[in-house]
């Protein structure tokens, strides 16, 4: 990828991640709804909290005033008592309050953070094959980390640093108009505007060089782990440094973002110190010829100087506050563009539960290409009848996965109809459609789990009993009983710890545990040698029996017994009959059959002269 592709990559993402930012605060507000009597509560404890902390300098000015007008005894003896407490007494009050506020808004703050990381979540799932075809895991699992962190990180700072402040400043402005001249106000108020305005203005000018950041961190992040998922390919193909190269490409724009951000972060810095030490050496000049001519007391030089501390030490963490709240905007946007994503197989409002009483399968002059330019199914029509096999074969790429993928609505028809039972499976709820069909895939993919997790898998909270039959008929028993830790054996990342067969018998395990009306095989037996795809083949024929079944298959040995065999070639339905029909027939089926007959051969002969023989006796 050239570093042009790199800007083009990233002029797209800035413009993608524009989302409104009051939608975002909006979806972000209702997720805090549900804790409004909490969060006002803790709003309470805040506001007397900040009250405590404005009397503090009140109460210093009254112990230097006092120091500077009492002496001797009274001096000795008054001081600690009434005022000295009390000001020990204000400063404990205020961490009281905090502390209670800290305690009431932890709920709200982790709820809210729980419920759209499960929002989102849910959503993913929900969303069609082709956005997870098109996506980047990674990438997509560091936008959640990220988003979910940023809710954090926008609540606490908006609710107990910005609120806070405006609300404390509102309050020593007040004191400052009551006690000092108006000037003392103007100038406290022009500091913290020409403050915020710089900050904001900033920041906001900051934010692209965030969202570029992030953009190449995740796709770090998606390079890393697509290549490490597939450490077996690269080890095959000796492609350790070539990943390593990809996965620095991507850091480097990392960097190089990353160095500008702090760069003018250091900027953002210098520009909000001047700002405050310009109205601070105004202020305390203005103060200290207060005190020379006699119109202010040193107590009031004290106050006025702790109100501007008060002030600008959290003003000074203001300007972290308004970049973090930036910053988690950035990031939330970017979670929050997930659930705008409409990409979703649409569901009827109230859609009705699929009845299943026979379980017949009917495809209606299907025809469906996963782009406009390809077609990939053209006016397929066929029936599988109650409690009956059909098997579908073909070259590859004529079509047969894409029948699972359909069946499943994985994807919906251009053209035609799918139905079972008579209902459109349009029309039914998904979740119900999903119920009623077993899939054992090609392509096993478990969890990084136990084999007892990924079995269970098939019906979470199955019996014993259930579960047992499950691992018998699908020849696991032996295999298990002979691992060191047996059914709690950790499988790994994608089940990589099991070879193509162990993972292929755990798949049909967890299908036969679902115990589903409708039952597809995708080349159920491709992965298994000789001997074990007997064992599998005779247990998935007593599994399919009185279901509906749908296979595709490659090894054409394996649906010989088929009620009735398909053959596909470039989408469309060339033949069509029983075992015995489609080899008399002598056509496309018959010459797969005999070159496979040959392959077959050939692999037997070739292996019984690899076996060294027996010397005689």
């Amino acid at each position: 990828m050239a570093s042009d592709d790199f800007h083009l990559i990233d002029s797209v993402e800035e413009h993608e991640k524009q989302r409104d930012v009051w939608k975002t605060l909006k979806t972000f507000v209702e997720y805090l709804w549900e804790f409004r009597l909490r969060i006002l509560i803790a709003l309470a404890f805040l506001i007397l909290a900040k009250v405590a902390n404005v009397n503090v300098p009140i109460l210093l000015k009254r112990i230097v005033d006092w120091f500077d007008t009492s002496t001797g005894a009274e001096v000795l003896v008054t001081v600690p008592v009434f005022l000295v407490v009390a000001y020990g007494l204000l400063r404990l009050t205020r961490t009281l309050f905090e502390e209670l506020r800290n305690a009431l808004f932890s709920r709200a703050s982790q709820r809210a953070v729980r419920n759209v990381a499960l929002k989102v979540f849910r959503h993913l799932h929900r969303l069609s094959h082709s956005f997870h075809q098109d996506r980047e895991t990674g990438g997509v699992s560091r936008d959640i980390e990220r988003g979910t962190r940023g809710i954090n990180t926008l609540l606490w700072f908006i609710v107990f640093s910005i609120l806070p402040t405006l609300f404390e400043i509102t309050l020593i402005c007040i004191i400052l108009a009551i006690n000092f001249d108006f000037i003392f106000v103007v100038i406290t108020l022009v500091t913290v505007i020409s403050y915020g305005l710089f900050t904001y203005f900033v920041t906001a000018w900051r934010t692209k060089f965030r969202i570029r950041m992030n953009a190449a961190e995740s796709r770090a992040n998606s390079s890393s782990v697509d290549a490490l998922l597939n450490y077996e390919t690269v080890k095959y193909f000796g492609n350790e440094e070539h990943e390593a190269e990809r996965f620095d490409y991507h850091m480097r724009e990392w960097e190089k973002q990353s160095v500008i951000s702090e760069q003018t972060l250091a900027l953002l810095n210098i520009g909000q110190g001047t700002i405050i030490a310009i109205g601070m050496i105004i202020i305390l000049y203005l103060a200290a010829k207060g005190v020379v001519a006699g119109e202010l007391t040193i107590g009031d030089f004290i106050m006025l100087d702790a109100f501007l501390l008060q002030i600008y030490l959290p003003l000074n963490f203001l300007g972290t506050v308004f970049r973090e709240i930036n910053h988690a905007l950035t990031d939330m946007n970017r979670m929050f563009n997930l659930l705008d994503v409409d990409d979703i197989v649409p569901e009827k409002e109230d859609a009705p539960t699929l009845a299943v009483s026979g379980a017949q399968i009917r495809f209606d002059n299907v025809t469906f290409g996963y782009t406009s330019k390809r077609t990939i199914l053209k006016n397929v029509s066929f029936e599988i009848p109650p409690g009956k096999t059909v098997a579908v074969v073909g070259k590859s790429g004529s079509g047969k996965s894409t029948l699972v993928r359909l069946l499943f609505r994985f994807y919906d028809v251009n053209e035609g109809q799918i139905s079972i039972d008579g209902q459109n499976i349009k029309d039914v709820s998904l979740g119900s459609l999903h119920g009623a069909i077993g899939v054992v895939p090609q392509d096993t993919v478990l969890f990084n789990d136990s084999i007892e997790y990924n079995i269970c898998y098939g019906r979470p909270g199955c019996v014993d009993a259930e579960f047992s039959a499950a691992v018998e008929q699908a020849n696991l028993y032996e295999f298990i009983e002979s691992l060191p830790e047996k059914y709690d054996t950790v499988v790994g990342e994608r089940g990589l710890k099991l070879s193509g067969g162990e993972k292929q018998r755990v798949s049909i395990a967890r299908t036969i545990l679902k115990d589903p009306p409708i039952l597809v095989l995708d080349e159920a037996t491709s992965s298994l040698d000789s001997k074990s795809e007997q064992y599998i083949q005779n247990a998935l024929d007593m599994v399919a029996e009185n279901r509906t079944t749908l296979m595709i298959a490659h090894r054409l040995s394996t649906i010989a017994d088929a009620d009735r065999i398909i053959v596909l070639d470039n989408g469309e339905i060339v033949e069509e009959g029983t075992h015995a029909e489609l080899l008399k027939e002598n056509g496309v089926f018959a010459e797969m059959w005999w070159l496979q007959q040959v392959e077959e051969t050939d692999a037997k002969l070739a292996e019984m002269a690899a076996t060294p023989k027996s010397p005689p006796s």
